[in-house]
């Protein structure tokens, strides 16, 4: 062997900075988030399926019947993060939603053909409520453990581990869609939250160890008011601001949506099929995220900053719907949607949460949950309303992009005033921490 494969680093050294001490609580990191978006991804193409059996028309009033699901929710989520230490309100928050899993299998098990539709909205609109907070406490616990610095190395690296969940609940849901009854796919989901809860409890023992986290943080309680995440968030520019970042994200996201869901029901006439597509687009999307997750996040976050990184999809944005304005088609919708959304789960999700790490704690849980759930959802409200008012005018899809691009500029301008004052946050707390 050659001095310089004798010398070589190894694989993980190569792909992220890691650091003394690190290494076992990244490993629970990542069995956490995989476990959690294996069971989302798992359940994704079950509720775009039953989304369009629900009929397209009626797609805007299931993503408002989400909105008010979220705000119905974040008030006792609010509670328990008042109440209760982060080791509890946790695999609490998500044995609950493993239980309505269970209880959706049993449903759909005895369901008729007049009541599957039914429990299928119900599904879309839990789901839409589910993957946000899963999500949501994944990160709030990840920002609560790890400091600035360590966010900008390992974040985009640990979402890789999300990546590699979300592969394997596509894959095993494209595979298995036509051959496993689709009540035996939930249950498979609910266990992969309680390995979730495993794997969160493994971080915990683990979170004293890394000098960024006080030893008491898991077994204290958070305290405040239930309502301080809507105060709060009101009350601060940067939360504010990082509320418009989601929302003007999701608006967008939405008039995406739209159009593969009604592509999908022009070209794929059996259900099978449809959740086939959805889980393929799925797959095709989680691939090419982790390849940049893998070799790229964390190198773009330490070369130019967390301002022009987070501006890195906007700008994409101002250029994709620009081109679908100009010349529309399915496969130039499906290529968008797909380099779209990996540049969100590579890219501007691990890099938002940075953003974070600059607040106090209390913000984290509640005043996160708050953004992350009810002002995404509104952007849902809006970009769904706004594509039904477009296609009442007897306007083309056309016209969703061509409306994008303007919003998607605004959404640039807003990811770059996030990076100046993340920049400054960071400063005056080393300046007080001296």
């Amino acid at each position: 062997m050659s001095d310089g494969a004798a010398t070589r680093p190894p694989l993980l050294a190569r792909l992220v900075d890691l650091r003394e001490g690190e290494g076992r609580a990244l490993a629970w990191s990542w069995a956490y988030i995989f476990a959690i978006l294996a069971s989302y991804y798992v359940l994704r193409p079950i509720r775009d399926q039953m989304g369009i059996a629900g009929g397209l028309e009626n797609l805007p009033w299931l993503f408002l019947a989400t909105l008010l699901g979220m705000l119905a929710l974040n008030l006792p989520f609010a509670w328990l993060v008042k109440s209760l230490p982060r080791a509890r309100f946790v695999p609490l928050t998500y044995r609950f939603f493993a239980g309505n899993i269970l209880l959706f299998a049993v449903a759909i098990y005895l369901s008729g053909p007049d009541s599957a539709v039914w429990i299928g909205r119900v599904f879309f609109v839990w789901l839409s409520i589910f993957n946000l907070f899963v999500v949501s406490i994944f990160w709030a616990t990840i920002v609560d453990v790890f400091s600035t610095e360590q966010g900008k190395r390992l974040f985009g690296f640990i979402a890789a581990g999300a990546t590699l969940g979300a592969i394997s609940g596509s894959a095993l849901t494209a595979t298995l869609a036509s051959h496993v009854p689709t009540w035996g796919l939930l249950i498979a989901a609910a266990l992969l939250l309680e390995v979730a809860v495993f794997a969160m409890r493994g971080l915990a023992r683990l979170s004293e160890r890394l000098h960024a986290v006080p030893s008491e943080r898991a077994v204290e309680t958070i305290g405040g008011s239930a309502f301080a995440g809507i105060r709060r968030t009101f009350a601060s520019p940067y939360l504010l601001n990082i509320a418009l970042f989601l929302l003007l994200f999701s608006i967008t996201s939405t008039f995406l949506y739209f159009e593969q869901a009604a592509i999908a029901k022009r070209n794929f006439p059996d259900r099978a099929a449809q959740t086939a597509f959805f889980a393929s687009v799925d797959l095709a999307v989680n691939l090419l995220t982790l390849g940049v997750q893998l070799f790229l996040t964390g190198r773009i976050t330490r070369a130019i900053g967390v301002g022009p990184t987070l501006a890195l999809l906007p700008a994409a944005s101002v250029l994709g719907f620009a081109a679908l304005a100009v010349s529309p088609s399915l496969v130039a919708i499906v290529g968008f949607q797909v380099l779209r959304r990996a540049g969100n789960f590579a890219i501007a999700r691990p890099v938002r949460e940075v953003l974070f790490t600059v607040v106090p704690r209390e913000d984290r849980y509640k005043a996160k949950a708050f953004i992350d759930t009810v002002a995404y959802r509104t952007g849902d409200q809006i970009g769904a309303w706004s594509y039904a008012g477009i296609g009442a005018l007897g306007l083309a899809g056309t016209w969703a992009a061509i409306v994008a691009v303007p919003l998607s500029v605004a959404w640039l301008v807003n990811a770059l005033w996030l990076g100046r004052a993340q920049v400054r946050r960071q400063r005056e707390l080393e300046a007080t921490a001296e």
